[in-house]
């Protein structure tokens, strides 16, 4: 128990995150339209939940335009792509608009669906650490992603999930 709060507050809330074959938890949040978009709309499917820091920010920009230009190849392969930080509808329409984002970017003002996760923060400033989740069509955890590179991070996901295709 010592262990588990000493790595909870020294290395950060990602030492208690999801890992592969764990449930997903079934959230709830609202998109940058005010729609509320559940994990269980996507049963079925695999599930790419990327939390990132700030709209339209360096990083996640790359991050986000990546995700975007690989958008089909998600499709293709019947994934689902979820950006998620704690920005509100507003900001998320804008970014969204601004590099024509062509999937649902989540709000997380409290940060609630990122502790879910076990997606930590980013010391001294509070924002959510870019972090990944790709969850499997059965609804379980098939990788965390703890350390995200942006500009390939969209190109390591589609082999992942290529991966666990040909495993069936």
């Amino acid at each position: 128990m010592l262990n588990t709060l000493f790595r909870f507050l020294f290395i950060g809330q990602s030492a208690l995150a999801l890992s592969a074959g764990d449930l997903a938890p079934d959230f709830k949040a609202k998109n940058q339209d005010g729609k509320v978009v559940r994990l269980s709309d996507f049963k079925g499917k695999f599930v790419l939940v990327y939390f990132y820091p700030k709209d339209d920010t360096p990083g996640c920009t790359v991050e986000a335009n990546q995700l975007t230009e690989q958008f089909p190849q998600f499709a293709k392969s019947k994934a689902v792509v979820l950006g998620v930080s704690r920005q509100d509808e507003e900001s998320h329409q804008r970014f969204k608009k601004k590099y024509k984002i062509p999937y649902d970017l989540l709000v997380d003002s409290d940060g609630s669906l990122a502790k879910s996760f076990g997606v930590g923060l980013v010391p001294v400033i509070g924002l959510t650490q870019r972090q990944s989740i790709l969850i499997g069509p059965d609804g379980r955890v098939v990788r965390f992603y703890d350390k995200v590179e942006p500009a390939s991070h969209a190109q390591s996901v589609l082999e992942d999930i290529q991966k666990n295709i040909s495993k069936k």
